[in-house]
């Protein structure tokens, strides 16, 4: 039987302030397997947020267990768990974080920086990645000269550009108006139809039906979590069994 790619058994999440404790996740327990694609709701205060920067290796968890390909996050060191980072996973932002005078090439070509390969490939691998957003048209345009959608569609570029294992995407379409955000989830379910696996945080239910399965958090402790029966697709905005 195959391992799940994440696996969180009591996940605990505290912050310390002035002797104050506050307990932001509260035990919190799922499996994620290679190729799902799963979108964490909750409203604002829920702790889906904390929950993804530990799920993403941005912050490590107070107590219980985190496996992710069957090796717990506290075997890695801080230099281990970057390079996890920068290998195995990508990053969709909803502020895009993208550079602002810089191109689009040279944006997408960021996470590359330190892999070791030669400009050619970095160039090569950047440009194939633009090409799967749709914007190779755009491909020398700065960033600032985009619009949201396409700076959004960089951002995926960027996060696809070493082939990660699961693209994270934490309120990818928050800052785009509809059609921008049709757009944007049709790429990340073409990604995830390609194997990637897919992590989404939002606060939207049109936006998470367009997973596999939602969990659902709220005080900082998982409320449901439930396969989508009837999905949404932002490819011809049909909903599929």
């Amino acid at each position: 039987m195959a391992q799940p790619l994440i696996k969180l058994v009591d996940i605990k999440k505290d912050y310390v302030n002035d002797e104050v404790v506050t307990n932001v996740l509260r035990g919190v327990t799922f499996e994620i397997d290679e190729g799902e694609f799963v979108a964490i709701m909750g409203p604002s205060g829920s702790g889906k947020s904390t929950l993804m920067h530990i799920l993403s290796f941005l912050d490590r968890p107070t107590g219980g267990t985190y496996e992710f390909e069957s090796r717990s996050v506290f075997d890695y060191s801080d230099d281990e768990l970057a390079i996890l980072r920068n290998k195995k996973v990508g990053f969709v932002f909803q502020s895009y974080n993208l550079l602002p005078k810089t191109s689009v090439l040279e944006n997408v070509k960021l996470p590359l920086t330190y892999s070791g390969i030669s400009a050619k490939e970095m160039d090569d691998r950047a440009k194939e990645a633009v090409k799967a957003v749709g914007l190779y048209h755009r491909l020398d345009h700065l960033s600032n000269q985009l619009s949201g959608g396409e700076q959004q569609r960089v951002a995926i570029a960027r996060a696809l550009v070493n082939n990660p294992k699961v693209i994270f995407a934490d309120e990818p379409t928050g800052n785009l108006d509809s059609k921008s955000g049709t757009q944007v989830m049709a790429i990340l379910e073409r990604l995830n139809e390609e194997n990637h696996s897919i992590i989404l945080v939002t606060h939207e239910q049109d936006t998470a039906d367009h997973a596999q399965r939602i969990i659902k958090v709220r005080d900082g402790m998982v409320l449901s979590d439930e396969k989508v029966s009837t999905r949404r697709s932002a490819k011809d905005g049909e909903l599929k069994k």
